[in-house]
């Protein structure tokens, strides 16, 4: 979750909140059960969230959800709920059947103004608005408003929850920047690096949750006004509070190294040089912490930005050492070897083939497209995890 902010890339509706409004969000599961709840998170609001009306099903076609799945939301058996500024609440368990790698559809209703609202800035997913309460609705009449390009934000939405599925594994979780957050994926397509990898140890016979904790622009050593607090700062509650997380892939240090400050955000700051053993440091306080709960630490190397804003000589030679630090210092239980999956040859930038262009065309050159995100997620031994 992230506080409430504009994007320095694309209209969200964080600023302004909801007054009146149904928003409606599509999600995709990394677990089967019988039963699931959902989790709000009003982490940033400075008041209470009053929400007066929340449902769950499984996805139709664009905003609209299968009728037969429908169900309303309640909370301590209320159909309505308040969520303290700073808190969270969890919904009764739903029972609906579900399987692993399942779209499910999430309505709120808020029917006074919400202020300024807690949520996640990149979701490579559309999310759709209506005016009044239409959060029972099945169809998609209703949802007239969309933000385009569908890189999609998603508001109050912290999680769901399964039960009463078959065995698993352990979590794994996986914290970084937008590579893996996803930003490059397909909009709509829930290609990013973590679900390709859920799909592949599903496809193995060794199915585990893989959640997604990265955010687009996130900075290992620094908090930022609109790209989220610091990993270091959000390690704990990310990760480490995720309930039977076994694994931890750590994909972090480019914005830091990229982007020192907080610019992007219109924040002039004036942050201490970030070096090899600031960064270093960082990496092992998260080792660390993880070793400390019984969780294995995976290093992800950083990968190659040659031709994106913020690409000098001295930048990508921090990379570089930053990434052989990754791969040789013995610190990491195991290596997840991204530069080396998109950029085998270390030419520096990444190829063509493995590139993501914007609407317009642009290659942007610090991210891959889809089938790059295959390729790292292809790259990583599942026996390592």
């Amino acid at each position: 979750m992230m506080r409430p902010s504009g994007s320095p890339w694309f209209a969200t509706w964080a600023e302004q909140g909801f007054a009146d409004q149904s928003v409606r969000q599509v999600i995709r599961l990394n677990a089967g059960g019988s039963h699931l709840r959902v989790r709000l998170s009003n982490a940033y609001g400075t008041t209470p969230l009053r929400l007066s009306g929340a449902s769950v099903g499984r996805t139709g076609q664009g905003a609209a959800v299968r009728p037969d799945t429908l169900h309303r939301l309640r909370f301590a058996g209320e159909p309505t709920a308040t969520v303290a500024a700073g808190g969270r609440i969890v919904s009764d368990p739903v029972p609906l059947p579900v399987g692993a790698r399942e779209q499910l559809t999430v309505t709120l209703y808020f029917a006074d103004p919400t202020g300024p609202a807690t949520y996640h800035q990149i979701s490579m997913t559309t999310a759709y608005r209506a005016g009044g309460d239409h959060h029972l609705d099945a169809g998609a009449a209703a949802y007239t408003d969309a933000i385009q390009p569908a890189w999609g934000s998603w508001y109050y939405l912290e999680g769901v929850d399964v039960t009463g599925g078959p065995p698993t594994g352990t979590a794994i979780v996986a914290i970084g920047e937008s590579t893996t957050d996803g930003f490059g994926s397909t909009s709509d397509g829930d290609d990013r690096y973590p679900d390709i990898l859920a799909q592949r140890l599903l496809a193995a016979g060794r199915p585990r949750p893989v959640l997604n904790a990265g955010i687009s622009g996130n900075k290992l050593l620094a908090g930022s006004a609109c790209t989220g607090d610091s990993a270091l700062s959000r390690f704990a509650r990310d990760v480490l509070d995720r309930p039977g997380v076994g694994t931890v892939i750590i994909s972090l240090g480019m914005n830091d190294i990229m982007r020192p400050g907080d610019q992007m955000c219109g924040v002039d700051r004036d942050d201490p040089p970030v070096t090899l053993r600031r960064l270093a440091d960082a990496h092992r306080s998260l080792i660390r912490a993880a070793h400390a709960q019984g969780v294995k630490a995976v290093g992800a190397t950083l990968l190659p930005f040659k031709g994106a804003p913020g690409w000098t000589q001295e930048a990508d030679d921090l990379r570089r050492a930053l990434n052989d630090w990754i791969r040789g210092s013995g610190e990491y239980d195991a290596v997840a070897d991204f530069d080396r999956s998109i950029d085998p040859h270390g030419a520096g930038a990444i190829p063509d083939g493995y590139q993501n262009r914007y609407p317009d065309g642009r290659p942007d050159h610090a991210h891959p497209n889809a089938l790059g995100y295959r390729t790292m997620a292809d790259f990583i031994d599942l026996d390592s995890l």
